[in-house]
Protein backbone atom coordinates (compact mmCIF):
# COMPACT_ATOMS: atom_id res chain seq x y z
CA UNK A 1 0.00 0.00 0.00
CA UNK A 2 2.71 2.29 0.54
CA UNK A 3 4.44 1.96 -2.66
CA UNK A 4 1.18 2.50 -4.55
CA UNK A 5 0.62 5.67 -2.44
CA UNK A 6 4.35 6.85 -3.21
CA UNK A 7 3.16 5.82 -7.23
CA UNK A 8 0.49 7.60 -7.22
CA UNK A 9 1.66 10.72 -5.63
CA UNK A 10 4.91 10.55 -8.40
CA UNK A 11 2.10 10.38 -11.33
CA UNK A 12 0.56 13.28 -9.63
CA UNK A 13 3.52 15.90 -9.80
CA UNK A 14 4.69 14.83 -13.05
CA UNK A 15 1.53 15.63 -14.75
CA UNK A 16 0.97 18.75 -12.57
CA UNK A 17 4.98 19.75 -12.99
CA UNK A 18 4.37 19.18 -17.29
CA UNK A 19 0.69 21.35 -17.09
CA UNK A 20 2.73 24.15 -15.42
CA UNK A 21 5.43 24.04 -17.99
CA UNK A 22 2.80 23.87 -20.75
CA UNK A 23 1.08 27.13 -19.19
CA UNK A 24 4.13 28.82 -19.04
CA UNK A 25 4.79 28.26 -22.92
CA UNK A 26 1.51 29.20 -23.65
CA UNK A 27 1.92 32.45 -21.58
CA UNK A 28 4.97 33.18 -23.24
CA UNK A 29 4.02 32.44 -26.68
CA UNK A 30 6.43 29.90 -27.76
CA UNK A 31 3.48 27.28 -28.53
CA UNK A 32 1.89 29.93 -30.43
CA UNK A 33 5.05 30.71 -32.50
CA UNK A 34 6.00 26.66 -33.04
CA UNK A 35 2.61 26.30 -34.68
CA UNK A 36 2.31 29.06 -36.53
CA UNK A 37 5.49 28.63 -38.11
CA UNK A 38 4.30 25.31 -39.42
CA UNK A 39 1.05 26.50 -40.73
CA UNK A 40 2.79 29.34 -42.63
CA UNK A 41 5.53 26.82 -44.54
CA UNK A 42 6.26 27.86 -47.81
CA UNK A 43 5.15 25.37 -50.36
CA UNK A 44 7.89 24.25 -53.25
CA UNK A 45 8.18 21.65 -55.60
CA UNK A 46 11.18 20.04 -53.83
CA UNK A 47 9.17 19.41 -50.72
CA UNK A 48 6.29 17.72 -53.15
CA UNK A 49 8.98 16.14 -55.44
CA UNK A 50 11.93 14.48 -54.38
CA UNK A 51 15.42 14.91 -56.53
CA UNK A 52 16.60 11.59 -58.46
CA UNK A 53 19.86 10.81 -60.07
CA UNK A 54 19.08 9.87 -63.16
CA UNK A 55 21.84 11.23 -65.43
CA UNK A 56 25.42 11.51 -65.22
CA UNK A 57 26.18 15.38 -65.90
CA UNK A 58 29.94 15.61 -66.12
CA UNK A 59 29.15 12.89 -68.71
CA UNK A 60 26.64 15.30 -70.35
CA UNK A 61 29.17 17.87 -70.54
CA UNK A 62 31.64 16.55 -72.05
CA UNK A 63 29.67 14.82 -75.00
CA UNK A 64 28.11 18.60 -75.20
CA UNK A 65 31.66 20.19 -75.97
CA UNK A 66 32.46 17.47 -77.84
CA UNK A 67 29.61 18.08 -80.08
CA UNK A 68 30.11 21.98 -80.17
CA UNK A 69 33.50 21.46 -81.39
CA UNK A 70 32.31 19.23 -84.48
CA UNK A 71 32.96 20.98 -87.74
CA UNK A 72 30.10 19.62 -89.15
CA UNK A 73 27.68 20.51 -85.94
CA UNK A 74 25.56 23.09 -87.81
CA UNK A 75 24.13 19.82 -89.92
CA UNK A 76 22.76 18.31 -87.13
CA UNK A 77 21.15 21.06 -84.94
CA UNK A 78 18.17 21.70 -87.12
CA UNK A 79 15.58 20.43 -84.72
CA UNK A 80 17.52 22.97 -82.02
CA UNK A 81 17.40 25.45 -84.26
CA UNK A 82 13.28 24.93 -85.29
CA UNK A 83 12.21 24.59 -81.40
CA UNK A 84 14.46 27.65 -80.82
CA UNK A 85 12.57 29.95 -82.89
CA UNK A 86 9.11 28.38 -82.30
CA UNK A 87 10.03 29.37 -78.43
CA UNK A 88 11.25 33.16 -79.05
CA UNK A 89 7.88 33.37 -81.28
CA UNK A 90 6.30 32.43 -78.06
CA UNK A 91 7.91 35.25 -76.65
CA UNK A 92 7.21 37.64 -78.99
CA UNK A 93 3.13 36.92 -78.38
CA UNK A 94 3.85 38.57 -74.89
CA UNK A 95 3.11 42.39 -75.55
CA UNK A 96 5.77 43.52 -73.51
CA UNK A 97 9.82 44.55 -73.15
CA UNK A 98 11.66 42.43 -71.36
CA UNK A 99 14.78 44.33 -69.67
CA UNK A 100 16.33 41.49 -68.51
CA UNK A 101 16.17 37.83 -69.91
CA UNK A 102 18.13 34.67 -69.55
CA UNK A 103 18.31 32.08 -71.63
CA UNK A 104 19.39 28.75 -69.81
CA UNK A 105 20.94 26.07 -71.56
CA UNK A 106 21.36 28.75 -74.39
CA UNK A 107 23.94 26.29 -76.48
CA UNK A 108 24.58 28.48 -79.71
CA UNK A 109 21.58 31.18 -78.97
CA UNK A 110 18.79 29.18 -80.58
CA UNK A 111 16.30 31.22 -78.65
CA UNK A 112 18.34 34.47 -78.52
CA UNK A 113 19.21 35.17 -82.22
CA UNK A 114 15.30 35.85 -82.82
CA UNK A 115 15.09 38.58 -79.94
CA UNK A 116 14.40 41.60 -81.20
CA UNK A 117 15.45 45.40 -78.75
CA UNK A 118 12.01 45.78 -79.01
CA UNK A 119 11.05 42.43 -77.39
CA UNK A 120 14.03 41.83 -75.13
CA UNK A 121 16.93 44.22 -73.90
CA UNK A 122 19.40 42.50 -72.42
CA UNK A 123 19.82 38.65 -72.20
CA UNK A 124 22.04 36.69 -69.99
CA UNK A 125 23.04 33.25 -71.97
CA UNK A 126 23.86 30.62 -69.75
CA UNK A 127 25.25 26.73 -70.50
CA UNK A 128 28.00 24.45 -69.77
CA UNK A 129 29.80 24.60 -72.83
CA UNK A 130 32.61 27.43 -73.64
CA UNK A 131 32.13 26.68 -77.40
CA UNK A 132 28.69 26.60 -77.89
CA UNK A 133 28.75 30.38 -75.79
CA UNK A 134 31.73 31.62 -78.18
CA UNK A 135 29.55 30.56 -81.41
CA UNK A 136 26.23 31.75 -80.09
CA UNK A 137 24.23 34.11 -82.38
CA UNK A 138 22.13 36.72 -80.73
CA UNK A 139 19.59 39.02 -82.42
CA UNK A 140 20.96 42.65 -83.40
CA UNK A 141 20.66 45.82 -80.79
CA UNK A 142 20.36 43.24 -78.18
CA UNK A 143 22.86 43.35 -75.27
CA UNK A 144 24.36 40.42 -74.35
CA UNK A 145 26.28 38.45 -71.33
CA UNK A 146 27.62 34.95 -71.95
CA UNK A 147 27.81 33.06 -68.70
CA UNK A 148 29.37 29.34 -67.87
CA UNK A 149 26.34 28.17 -65.68
CA UNK A 150 25.00 24.59 -64.49
CA UNK A 151 21.31 24.09 -65.10
CA UNK A 152 21.30 22.45 -62.14
CA UNK A 153 22.98 25.10 -60.08
CA UNK A 154 21.10 28.24 -61.20
CA UNK A 155 22.33 31.25 -59.29
CA UNK A 156 20.77 34.67 -59.97
CA UNK A 157 19.91 37.49 -57.69
CA UNK A 158 16.14 36.77 -55.87
CA UNK A 159 13.54 38.86 -58.20
CA UNK A 160 15.96 40.03 -60.67
CA UNK A 161 14.93 38.30 -63.84
CA UNK A 162 12.16 39.18 -66.12
CA UNK A 163 11.85 36.24 -68.63
CA UNK A 164 13.49 33.09 -68.23
CA UNK A 165 13.89 30.98 -71.80
CA UNK A 166 14.86 27.09 -72.25
CA UNK A 167 14.80 25.85 -75.13
CA UNK A 168 15.77 21.90 -75.15
CA UNK A 169 18.30 21.89 -72.29
CA UNK A 170 16.33 21.27 -69.03
CA UNK A 171 15.60 17.22 -69.97
CA UNK A 172 18.86 16.29 -68.69
CA UNK A 173 18.67 18.12 -65.37
CA UNK A 174 18.81 15.64 -62.15
CA UNK A 175 17.06 17.83 -60.05
CA UNK A 176 13.80 19.64 -61.50
CA UNK A 177 11.80 20.15 -58.90
CA UNK A 178 15.09 21.91 -57.32
CA UNK A 179 15.60 23.82 -60.46
CA UNK A 180 11.96 24.76 -60.57
CA UNK A 181 12.22 26.33 -57.62
CA UNK A 182 15.42 28.44 -58.06
CA UNK A 183 13.93 29.96 -61.46
CA UNK A 184 11.01 31.09 -59.28
CA UNK A 185 13.16 32.61 -57.03
CA UNK A 186 14.96 34.65 -59.13
CA UNK A 187 11.96 35.80 -61.52
CA UNK A 188 10.41 39.35 -60.62
CA UNK A 189 7.02 38.99 -59.64
CA UNK A 190 4.55 38.70 -62.66
CA UNK A 191 7.88 37.27 -64.92
CA UNK A 192 8.23 34.49 -67.14
CA UNK A 193 8.92 31.34 -67.46
CA UNK A 194 9.29 29.77 -70.76
CA UNK A 195 10.19 26.44 -72.01
CA UNK A 196 10.28 23.63 -73.97
CA UNK A 197 11.86 19.59 -73.52
CA UNK A 198 11.84 16.29 -75.07
CA UNK A 199 9.12 14.40 -74.13
CA UNK A 200 8.70 10.57 -73.72
CA UNK A 201 7.46 10.27 -77.10
CA UNK A 202 10.97 11.36 -78.79
CA UNK A 203 12.80 9.03 -80.69
CA UNK A 204 9.96 5.82 -80.09
CA UNK A 205 11.09 4.10 -83.39
CA UNK A 206 14.64 3.97 -82.17
CA UNK A 207 14.04 2.99 -78.65
CA UNK A 208 11.38 0.43 -80.13
CA UNK A 209 13.93 -1.00 -82.67
CA UNK A 210 16.74 -1.65 -80.05
CA UNK A 211 14.55 -3.05 -77.45
CA UNK A 212 13.67 -5.70 -79.93
CA UNK A 213 16.69 -6.03 -81.46
CA UNK A 214 18.52 -6.55 -78.24
CA UNK A 215 15.67 -9.01 -76.59
CA UNK A 216 16.12 -11.28 -79.58
CA UNK A 217 19.98 -11.21 -79.31
CA UNK A 218 20.89 -10.91 -76.27
CA UNK A 219 17.53 -12.24 -74.06
CA UNK A 220 17.05 -8.85 -72.42
CA UNK A 221 16.65 -5.28 -72.94
CA UNK A 222 18.70 -2.27 -71.40
CA UNK A 223 18.39 1.40 -71.28
CA UNK A 224 19.99 2.64 -74.77
CA UNK A 225 17.96 5.77 -74.72
CA UNK A 226 17.34 8.40 -71.65
CA UNK A 227 14.23 8.26 -70.26
CA UNK A 228 12.20 11.80 -70.75
CA UNK A 229 9.82 13.72 -68.72
CA UNK A 230 5.67 13.32 -69.13
CA UNK A 231 4.03 16.68 -70.15
CA UNK A 232 1.39 15.81 -66.72
CA UNK A 233 5.18 15.97 -64.57
CA UNK A 234 5.50 19.66 -66.06
CA UNK A 235 1.82 20.60 -65.47
CA UNK A 236 2.67 19.11 -61.66
CA UNK A 237 6.26 20.46 -61.14
CA UNK A 238 4.66 24.33 -62.32
CA UNK A 239 1.60 23.84 -59.93
CA UNK A 240 3.70 22.80 -57.15
CA UNK A 241 6.55 25.52 -57.56
CA UNK A 242 3.98 28.05 -56.91
CA UNK A 243 3.61 29.15 -61.07
CA UNK A 244 0.44 30.43 -61.96
CA UNK A 245 -1.62 30.70 -65.59
CA UNK A 246 0.03 28.04 -66.77
CA UNK A 247 -0.02 26.36 -70.36
CA UNK A 248 1.20 23.12 -71.32
CA UNK A 249 1.05 21.57 -74.56
CA UNK A 250 2.70 19.40 -76.44
CA UNK A 251 3.95 18.92 -80.30
CA UNK A 252 5.66 16.49 -82.13
CA UNK A 253 7.59 16.20 -85.25
CA UNK A 254 8.57 14.12 -87.74
CA UNK A 255 11.92 13.75 -89.64
CA UNK A 256 12.72 11.56 -92.25
CA UNK A 257 16.19 9.93 -92.45
CA UNK A 258 17.71 7.49 -94.94
CA UNK A 259 18.24 4.74 -92.43
CA UNK A 260 19.02 4.11 -88.50
CA UNK A 261 22.35 4.69 -88.98
CA UNK A 262 21.44 8.66 -89.67
CA UNK A 263 19.49 9.23 -86.47
CA UNK A 264 21.83 7.24 -84.64
CA UNK A 265 24.66 9.71 -86.05
CA UNK A 266 22.59 13.21 -86.32
CA UNK A 267 21.92 12.41 -81.97
CA UNK A 268 25.19 12.08 -81.18
CA UNK A 269 26.18 15.03 -83.15
CA UNK A 270 23.89 16.71 -81.07
CA UNK A 271 25.21 15.67 -78.07
CA UNK A 272 22.00 14.24 -77.02
CA UNK A 273 23.44 10.89 -76.39
CA UNK A 274 22.46 8.68 -73.71
CA UNK A 275 23.92 10.36 -70.39
CA UNK A 276 21.83 7.94 -67.84
CA UNK A 277 23.46 6.41 -65.07
CA UNK A 278 22.60 2.64 -65.52
CA UNK A 279 23.74 3.33 -70.13
CA UNK A 280 25.75 0.21 -70.89
CA UNK A 281 29.20 0.86 -71.31
CA UNK A 282 28.53 0.80 -75.36
CA UNK A 283 26.40 -0.40 -78.29
CA UNK A 284 27.53 -3.65 -79.78
CA UNK A 285 28.17 -3.37 -83.49
CA UNK A 286 26.39 -6.14 -83.97
CA UNK A 287 23.17 -5.31 -82.12
CA UNK A 288 23.41 -1.63 -84.14
CA UNK A 289 23.34 -3.60 -87.29
CA UNK A 290 20.34 -5.67 -85.82
CA UNK A 291 18.45 -2.25 -84.98
CA UNK A 292 18.62 -0.76 -88.14
CA UNK A 293 17.22 -4.13 -89.69
CA UNK A 294 14.21 -4.14 -87.38
CA UNK A 295 13.82 -0.01 -88.09
CA UNK A 296 13.79 -0.38 -91.48
CA UNK A 297 11.01 -3.12 -91.29
CA UNK A 298 8.67 -1.65 -89.28
CA UNK A 299 9.04 1.91 -89.89
CA UNK A 300 10.95 1.79 -93.34
CA UNK A 301 8.81 3.80 -96.21
CA UNK A 302 9.36 3.53 -100.04
CA UNK A 303 9.65 6.82 -102.25
CA UNK A 304 9.31 6.52 -105.78
CA UNK A 305 9.25 9.86 -107.11
CA UNK A 306 12.57 10.36 -105.64
CA UNK A 307 13.99 6.76 -105.76
CA UNK A 308 14.85 6.42 -102.39
CA UNK A 309 13.38 4.84 -98.96
CA UNK A 310 13.14 6.48 -95.71
CA UNK A 311 12.85 5.91 -92.42
CA UNK A 312 11.03 8.31 -89.88
CA UNK A 313 12.05 9.60 -86.33
CA UNK A 314 9.47 11.13 -84.19
CA UNK A 315 10.88 14.48 -81.87
CA UNK A 316 8.22 14.90 -79.28
CA UNK A 317 8.84 18.33 -77.59
CA UNK A 318 6.69 20.29 -74.46
CA UNK A 319 6.16 23.75 -73.83
CA UNK A 320 5.43 25.16 -71.36
CA UNK A 321 4.44 29.11 -69.83
CA UNK A 322 4.62 29.78 -66.07
CA UNK A 323 3.96 33.33 -64.36
CA UNK A 324 5.37 34.28 -60.75
CA UNK A 325 2.50 35.37 -58.73
CA UNK A 326 1.32 39.17 -59.18
CA UNK A 327 -2.09 40.90 -57.79
CA UNK A 328 -2.42 42.52 -60.90
CA UNK A 329 -2.77 39.17 -62.98
CA UNK A 330 -6.48 38.08 -63.41
CA UNK A 331 -7.46 35.37 -60.48
CA UNK A 332 -10.45 33.02 -59.95
CA UNK A 333 -13.63 34.32 -57.66
CA UNK A 334 -13.32 33.02 -54.13
CA UNK A 335 -15.62 29.93 -53.62
CA UNK A 336 -18.71 30.66 -52.24
CA UNK A 337 -19.05 34.29 -54.02
CA UNK A 338 -21.28 33.09 -56.88
CA UNK A 339 -24.87 34.81 -57.07
CA UNK A 340 -26.71 32.06 -58.75
CA UNK A 341 -26.62 28.55 -58.62
CA UNK A 342 -25.99 26.75 -61.96
CA UNK A 343 -29.60 24.50 -61.08
CA UNK A 344 -31.10 27.78 -61.64
CA UNK A 345 -30.35 27.68 -65.50
CA UNK A 346 -32.94 25.49 -66.38
CA UNK A 347 -35.48 27.93 -65.28
CA UNK A 348 -34.12 30.36 -66.77
CA UNK A 349 -36.34 32.05 -69.53
CA UNK A 350 -34.55 32.02 -73.30
CA UNK A 351 -32.80 35.50 -74.68
CA UNK A 352 -34.14 37.66 -76.83
CA UNK A 353 -31.92 36.43 -79.70
CA UNK A 354 -32.57 32.69 -78.28
CA UNK A 355 -36.30 33.75 -79.10
CA UNK A 356 -35.39 35.36 -82.53
CA UNK A 357 -34.19 32.24 -83.50
CA UNK A 358 -36.96 29.94 -82.50
CA UNK A 359 -39.31 32.38 -84.76
CA UNK A 360 -37.57 32.70 -87.42
CA UNK A 361 -36.90 28.79 -87.30
CA UNK A 362 -40.54 28.44 -86.93
CA UNK A 363 -41.34 30.70 -89.34
CA UNK A 364 -39.61 29.30 -92.05
CA UNK A 365 -41.01 25.93 -91.33
CA UNK A 366 -44.00 27.25 -91.77
CA UNK A 367 -43.29 28.72 -95.13
CA UNK A 368 -41.70 25.21 -96.29
CA UNK A 369 -44.67 23.16 -95.55
CA UNK A 370 -47.29 25.58 -97.54
CA UNK A 371 -44.93 25.48 -100.47
CA UNK A 372 -44.88 21.29 -100.70
CA UNK A 373 -48.66 22.28 -100.16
Amino acid sequence: MAQSAIFKHSVKYIFTKKLTNFSNCLRNGHVFRHLSSKSTKTKTASSVYGAMKIFDRNAKMLQKERAAQREDYHLAEYIKEEIGWRTADRVFDVKRTFKNAVELGAGRGYVSRHFLPDSVEKVTLCDTSQTHLDKAIIGDGVKYEKVIMDEENLEFPEDSVDLLVSSLALHWVNDLPGCFDRIMRCLKPDGVFLASVFGGGTLLELRQALQLAEAERCGGVAPHISPFTQPQDVGGLLTAAGFTLQTVDVDALRVWFPSAWHVMRDVRALGEGNAALSRPPHLPRSLQFAAAAVYDLMYGKDFPERGSRGVPATFQIINWVGWKPHPSQPAPRAPGSAQRSLRDLAATPATSATAATSATATTQYNIMNASNK
